[in-house]
């Protein structure tokens, strides 16, 4: 992870990847993760999304993972939440907040994702990524796979990917191609590609684009959740 770049974007203001709305592929594909009502979705690198505002409107309890901690407290803020805030004893890089949406519970940590381990999480129902595997480089993205395995328990995942030519443009948000979704993940999840669209990156429509939308259901010797 790279705190300064991502601290200057807030910053300065340079967060167009924040949507104004619920991304309509989050309510057109969630229920295909077939989690019960009051499960507990992971939501890495969540920034301030809206989508996690939408999801204890339909009934579950949010987990989100930030490393830039104005994200957080603009997402509490925004949403008239005044959240219990805590540090653990023995890393003072991290905060955690606490609120209630919805009558669901959230929790955002302001953390490095590398820093948290599953006890700290807690139980995982499901993993939404529509903004965090696309915004880390290639060497980073293994790891960050490995690390939702673990953290997550395999969980199944809602995944958002878009791919370009990358020598077109300098990423993030990167592209990532099928073939590295498969090599990332298909050990553990059966992959199933629910939609693709053609997409605009930065107003740039002369740059060929398309978002793809990903079910990851676990492999049944890789399905440790019950």
């Amino acid at each position: 992870m790279n705190p300064e770049f991502w601290q200057s974007r807030w910053q300065e203001g340079r967060i167009g990847f924040h949507k104004s709305e619920v991304n309509p592929l989050l309510k057109a594909y969630f229920s295909t993760l077939n989690v019960a009502k009051g499960g507990r979705i992971l939501v890495p690198l969540s920034g301030k999304s809206l989508d996690m505002a939408w999801l204890t409107q339909q009934g579950y309890e949010v987990i989100g993972i930030e490393l830039v901690e104005s994200a957080v407290e603009e997402f509490f803020a925004e949403q008239g939440i005044t959240p219990t805030v805590t540090q653990p004893s023995n890393n003072a890089d991290i905060k955690h907040y606490q609120g209630q949406l919805s009558g669901q519970t959230i929790e955002l940590w302001v953390a490095d994702i590398f820093a948290l381990t599953s006890e700290d999480v807690g139980q995982i129902d499901a993993v939404y990524d529509r903004a965090a595997l696309i915004a880390l480089p290639p060497d980073t993205r293994p790891k960050y796979c490995e690390h939702i395995l673990d953290i997550s328990d395999n969980a199944p995942q809602l995944l958002v990917t878009i791919h370009y030519d990358q020598s077109q443009k300098d990423g993030p948000p990167f592209s990532v191609s099928l073939e590295q979704v498969r090599q990332y993940y298909s050990d553990t999840y059966q992959l199933t590609e629910l939609e693709v669209n053609p997409s605009i990156l930065n107003a740039n429509a002369a740059l060929s684009v398309t978002e793809h939308v990903w079910l990851l259901t676990p492999n049944a010797d890789n399905n440790n959740n019950p």
